[in-house]
């Protein structure tokens, strides 16, 4: 592949990918791209700054950003059986960051455990009462790879909501139960709830019902055979009307089906404000005056394809970029855009570490070392040319 030649003189290069899932962590490839420059030119001004899309290792990155501690604590998965699960406080102390992977993500179940009629998000919420304990002000909670579609009444049941049937009988919070769901209980409610702020960090904009909704895109991901489905998508339908009856609450939002409907769950029982997680992280993170001082911005991800135009680090970090005028280089395992593409997202060159001689299993395996072996070959950083 050709060379980018930067119109400008590169001094300062600001590094800012995301991980390469199953291979590097962000700040495993920031290091890869910062070794592969210094053996270009070991004078260049370096900034490693790197980044999540809200999903995995958001919440270890954010703490870690702010000098933050992680904790842990026991709490239950998916299927109800205990497990070890942290979240990280800022170093201000007023900050709590939590993915519900930890609790209540399908990683926790073996292959043939997933069935969302059965999962809850029980954990999730016990994570969130242990936070609460440190009486602080806010509460980031990223909700993707989640194993379940109970719309949060797990995660509502562990800060004291309490759901009911016809008769009057207490419901399991389970995916199944929202079918028989009639009434909640919201008199013994975790009060620190009123007083801490909600920012759910979402990648996704399906309804909580419907052809787009949680259970008919997700479910099946996550176990569900097609009369599941069915059933699932009934009882969000019935969740919706639940909660608009009784908590005066509407479930009709973009982003309220992400999670098994945990979106709406969270907007329902947290009051919570739903944000693209790769935003958030990037306004956290003061990213644009990073990129300011920038005179070219090296970003990457471990796949470039059409949903990194909707949404992921390469997107967000490229369209800041394009404010500011600055070119934009993107590493990435493997590229599945055409160059008009990736070119009319505003990058200047994509390189890949899968290509005719390199597998993704190699590309997997050697992703540090095939990283530092591109960046030799196909970053043109010269200043005098013909």
């Amino acid at each position: 592949m050709a060379c980018f030649h930067p119109n400008l003189s590169v001094v300062n290069i600001l590094i800012a990918p995301d991980k390469f899932k199953g291979s590097l962590s962000a700040q495993g490839v920031c290091d890869a791209i910062g070794e592969g420059l210094r053996t270009l030119n070991p004078l260049l001004h370096l900034r490693l700054l790197p980044i999540a899309d809200g999903g995995e290792g958001t919440a270890a990155l954010l703490t870690e950003h702010t000098n933050g501690s992680w904790i842990e604590c026991t709490v239950h998965d998916p299927l109800f059986r205990k497990v070890k699960a942290g979240y990280g406080i800022s170093g201000d102390g007023q900050t709590v960051f939590l993915e519900m992977a930890s609790a209540s993500g399908l990683q926790l179940l073996t292959p043939w455990e997933p069935n969302p009629l059965k999962t809850t998000t029980l954990g999730t919420g016990e994570l969130i009462a242990h936070a609460l304990q440190h009486n602080v002000k806010k509460i980031v909670l990223a909700i993707g790879g989640s194993a379940t579609n109970d719309a949060g009444i797990g995660m509502a049941h562990a800060l004291g909501y309490r759901f009911y049937d016809q008769h009057k009988k207490e419901l399991v919070p389970i995916g199944e139960s929202l079918e028989q769901l009639t009434s909640i209980d919201q008199s013994q409610v975790n009060n620190r709830l009123l007083q801490t702020e909600f920012v759910v960090l979402c990648d996704v904009t399906n309804p909580l019902y419907g052809e787009q909704g949680a259970a008919r895109v997700f479910a099946p991901q996550k176990g569900a055979s097609e009369r599941d489905v069915v059933r699932l998508d009934s009882g969000l339908q019935n969740f919706a009307r639940v909660v608009e009856t009784q908590i005066k609450i509407s479930t009709h939002f973009a982003g309220a089906g992400a999670a098994g409907g945990l979106g709406a769950g969270a907007k329902a029982f947290l009051n919570a404000r739903l944000m693209r997680g790769v935003e958030y992280v990037i306004e956290t993170l003061a990213v644009d005056a990073a990129i300011r001082q920038a005179d070219l911005i090296i970003t990457g991800e471990g796949k470039l394809d059409s949903q990194t135009l909707s949404g992921k680090v390469v997107a967000g970090i490229t369209a800041m970029a394009k404010r500011f005028n600055k070119p934009v280089i993107a590493v990435v395992g493997k590229n599945e855009l055409t160059e008009t593409e990736w070119r009319n997202a505003g990058l200047n060159q994509v390189i890949s570490l899968v290509d005719e001689r390199t597998s993704v299993e190699m590309a997997m395996s050697q992703a540090n070392e095939l990283i530092q072996q591109r960046i030799e070959a196909q970053v043109d950083l010269k200043q005098d040319r013909d």
